[in-house]
């Protein structure tokens, strides 16, 4: 992430020909919500799209949720201690490390009963080399625990597949440049001292946001997204690709069906004048009448050698979504 003028976006893109005015996903999506009263992001993940938010709106209520235990512990963690996250995010890039923190997280994953029995419980190291890993890897799986090698007294062998993890080297273009390269150089600080500085920065951010983890369905109830009975509301959603879209274990929470049935809900809910919803779906899958669709070009390529997909990605925009750009890229 980098801080941007009007917020920290996502800076992990390579390889896509820019146009003369290239133009973000999320400031697209920002001038589709405008600044609404209460925002909800119910496939949270990295939160790139909340982070992405203009600096001047007022960020009256903000709500995101993700069913994954491992993005739950990363911004708790963030928040209670983020110079803890920043030591553990803070090891170069080594393949042989990469194998070895990989099996171990997937050994030990974050306690889910425990994150939502205690508000204090938290790892930092779990977070740290997570983040680290997921700077480090190629694609999808990361910490997903659905590859062959797992780790048995202290050494990485194969076992039974669908019980450890996949063992590739790491991402050598440039994003794999690992948490160290990935952020700002605020100055001539060392990158130690850089690192807790972003980590901050994000704790900061998120002091006022709302962060469930669960189904994406409990965030999008009239009671969770109302603010007051005219106010208007914001929803950034970007689900799991549909069935026919995607490998199987391209998430490590995996549920199949869940693209449609949001499909089905933001056609429902986007009638509501005062519901503006943003979809990320592929070009096949249209919405209603009334719907606007943005594509853009997703600035990364196909895990698995599908290089048309990148050209499909589209952003649907509800009836009662103000103005935007009718084509974007993402740089």
């Amino acid at each position: 992430f980098f801080q941007a003028e009007d917020g920290i976006r996502d800076y992990k893109v390579t390889g896509v020909q820019t146009c003369a005015l290239p133009i973000s996903a999320a400031s697209i999506v920002w001038q589709a919500l405008g600044d609404v009263a209460s925002y909800c992001e119910p496939f949270g993940g990295s939160m790139a799209m909340l982070l992405g938010r203009p600096r001047h709106h007022k960020r009256r209520i903000e709500t995101v949720n993700d069913a994954d235990g491992w993005i739950a512990n990363f911004w708790r963690a963030v928040k209670l201690d983020p110079d803890a996250v920043a030591e553990a995010a803070d090891w170069p890039v080594n393949e042989v490390d990469l194998h070895a923190r990989h099996s171990w997280l997937v050994a030990n994953p974050p306690d889910v009963d425990r994150l939502m029995g205690d508000p204090e419980y938290h790892c930092p190291k779990r977070a740290g080399w997570w983040v680290w890993g997921q700077c480090a890897w190629i694609g999808s799986g990361w910490c997903s625990g659905k590859g062959p090698w797992q780790s048995v007294d202290g050494r990485l062998v194969k076992g039974n597949p669908g019980m450890g993890i996949n063992r590739q080297i790491p991402h050598l273009g440039n994003p794999g440049r690992g948490i160290n390269r990935q952020i700002p150089h605020l100055g001539n600080p060392g990158r130690g001292e850089t690192i807790r500085a972003w980590a901050r920065l994000l704790a900061e951010r998120l002091r006022d946001a709302r962060v469930c983890c669960g189904d994406w369905g409990r965030v999008v109830t009239p009671s969770a997204t109302a603010y007051t009975n005219s106010a208007t509301i914001g929803v950034f959603v970007d689900p799991p690709y549909s069935d026919a879209d995607i490998k199987r274990d391209l998430y490590s929470i995996d549920e199949r069906g869940v693209a449609e049935a949001v499909r089905v809900w933001a056609a429902e809910a986007g009638a509501d004048p005062k519901m503006r919803i943003v979809l990320a779906s592929y070009d096949t899958h249209p919405m209603p009448d009334g719907w606007r669709e943005v594509p853009w070009i997703a600035a990364r390529a196909n895990c698995y050698g599908n290089t048309d997909n990148p050209r499909r990605e589209t952003l649907w925009l509800s009836p009662h979504c103000l103005g935007a750009p009718t084509q974007g890229q993402l740089w």
